[in-house]
């Protein structure tokens, strides 16, 4: 069982060798389109992100459930950040020529993990537009915090500040996810064209596919040997490749064959 599967391997290694051009053409081509879209296409996408405190109030005794109270006083801060009513205000404020749904599209707002810190970023291709639309939604939402809950308990540690590189695309992380689908689906088709190759070529094949003795073979006699000894001109090969392989070399003869 181990040698059948050694040699199927082998095959199999075959098959990928004979057509590694093809192989290496899908990836190259995967990784050439790829980089042409992310570097020459796709536009690029810059973020600019704030960060706000939500304070504890003041309480004579805490404890557990205290603790959870006020995460879950943070959460409700994240949905007020992201809400229609902010979102219009920002939009009116600046005088964007976007419409309210286009701008919640730009905004993502992350509570930072067992703390009490909101981070509030939006995305532009304006880098500048992008840290001014990121300040001043931080600030229209602790105003909202303030009519709203009756409590001065927002404070923004950091400010946005103009980003330099974007955050879309990303170039080479790209070309390695094209380059890895580039390889999956060469080898797909390779093995599909090898599939569909049932043409017998070699002696080996003879013997393998059709049960059959090979009787003799038809030498292939090489016009760039000419004037070298008749050893090296006429020569009869057997080439022990694996199915599929193509020689011009040698033609194998069955009994009963033409």
């Amino acid at each position: 069982m181990e040698e059948s599967y050694e040699i199927d391997l082998r095959e199999y290694l075959g098959v990928v060798r004979r057509r590694l051009w093809i192989l290496v053409a899908v990836i190259l081509a995967a990784l050439i389109s790829s980089g042409v879209l992310s570097y020459l296409v796709l536009p690029r996408v810059y973020a600019a992100s704030t960060t706000l405190m939500v304070l504890k109030r003041e309480t004579p005794i805490v404890d557990y459930s205290t603790v959870l109270l006020h995460r879950q006083l943070v959460k409700t801060y994240g949905e007020i950040a992201k809400s229609r009513t902010v979102a219009a205000e920002v939009v009116r404020e600046l005088g964007l020529p976007l419409t309210v749904a286009e701008f919640e599209k730009k905004i993502r707002v992350t509570l930072v993990r067992d703390t009490e810190l909101l981070e509030i970023a939006v995305e532009d291709r304006d880098p500048a537009l992008a840290a001014m639309m990121a300040n001043t939604l931080a600030t229209v939402f602790i105003n909202h915090v303030v009519s709203l809950m009756q409590v001065e308990n927002v404070v923004t540690i950091d400010q946005a500040v103009e980003p330099t590189r974007p955050v879309r695309p990303r170039p080479v992380l790209n070309m390695a996810i094209a380059g890895v689908l580039g390889a999956m689906t060469g080898l797909g088709l390779v093995f599909f064209i090898e599939y569909l190759d049932n043409t017998l070529k070699t002696a080996e094949d003879v013997q393998r596919y059709l049960s059959l003795p090979l009787l003799g073979a038809i030498p292939f006699i090489d016009v760039r040997t000419e004037g070298k000894s008749p050893d090296s001109a006429l020569s009869m090969q057997f080439p022990a490749s694996p199915p599929g392989r193509r020689s011009d070399q040698s033609h194998a003869q069955a009994p009963g064959s033409g």
